[in-house]
């Protein structure tokens, strides 16, 4: 896995909608459910993975443009080095953005939550989270953050074909890590 960097969220309850009584709050890399602190992408702090080198470069964002980090939750993300590509059925390499600088500092300590499975249509950011954005949660089993338990299961799930006819892919599978903001 590789570190990729950090993001603080809004991290909402389970909607109704979602079909899937075992799940409690969504803790998806997706900023669809649990939005994201701010559209960040036009203050151009985020790395070549799309997201903050650090915690430091988040609150620096904040601090400078007046965006309001209460209420907020720190989140380390790891990637898993290959994407699946669905319509092809193989996993490929992927690389960040190289005109982004990349220099992602890992936290002290941090509790891995659990792996998702998300969408790069566009190949840049973070899309959708089919575990939560489609609410796959109802068929596929999930932890109670939507989340899987295994970055091997969502290895299979994704070969399996599970992910189809939910958000165009390529996909990526991240693992979630709880941490505190410093």
């Amino acid at each position: 896995m590789i570190p990729v960097g950090y993001m603080a969220k809004r991290v909402c309850t389970r909607p109704e909608w979602i079909d899937a009584e075992r799940v409690e709050d969504i803790h998806s890399v997706s900023g669809c459910i649990s939005a994201n602190f701010a559209d960040y992408i036009d203050y151009w702090k985020h790395n070549g993975y799309w997201l903050f080198d650090s915690a430091e470069v988040i609150r620096e964002l904040c601090l400078e443009h007046a965006i309001d980090l209460s209420g907020t939750r720190l989140f380390f993300y790891e990637v898993h080095d290959d994407e699946f590509d669905q319509a092809q059925a193989a996993w490929r390499p992927f690389s960040p953005e190289p005109s982004f600088p990349t220099r992602v500092v890992p936290p002290k300590s941090a509790q891995l939550v659990g792996y998702d499975v998300v969408s790069f249509y566009a190949g840049t950011s973070p899309e959708c989270s089919p575990l939560s954005c489609n609410g796959l949660a109802r068929d596929v089993q999930t932890n109670r953050h939507c989340l899987l338990p295994s970055l091997e299961i969502a290895q299979q799930l994704l070969v399996e074909g599970r992910f189809g006819n939910t958000e165009p892919g390529p996909y990526r599978i991240f693992a979630v890590h709880s941490t505190d903001w410093p």
